[in-house]
């Protein structure tokens, strides 16, 4: 199951960072400081990815926890 949390975590955390990216360059009052929160935006996204993509991963690997 760690093998498919870690693809998903990957894809997840790519995901999330854009958005975080996103909002802080679509928002005004948060684009004047970009050059220090697109970092913390970016990090947020992978960090929050952690949880979801094991989540994620254990809804697919079924109540067993494994693809057998």
């Amino acid at each position: 199951m760690y093998r498919i949390a870690i693809v998903i975590w990957i894809i997840l955390g790519a995901s999330l960072a854009g958005v975080g990216l996103a909002i802080v360059v679509a928002v005004p009052a948060l684009a004047d400081q970009g050059m220090k929160l697109i970092p913390w935006a970016v990090l947020a996204g992978f960090v929050v990815a952690i949880p979801a993509s094991y989540i994620v991963a254990s809804k697919i690997s079924g109540p067993r926890g494994s693809l057998r």
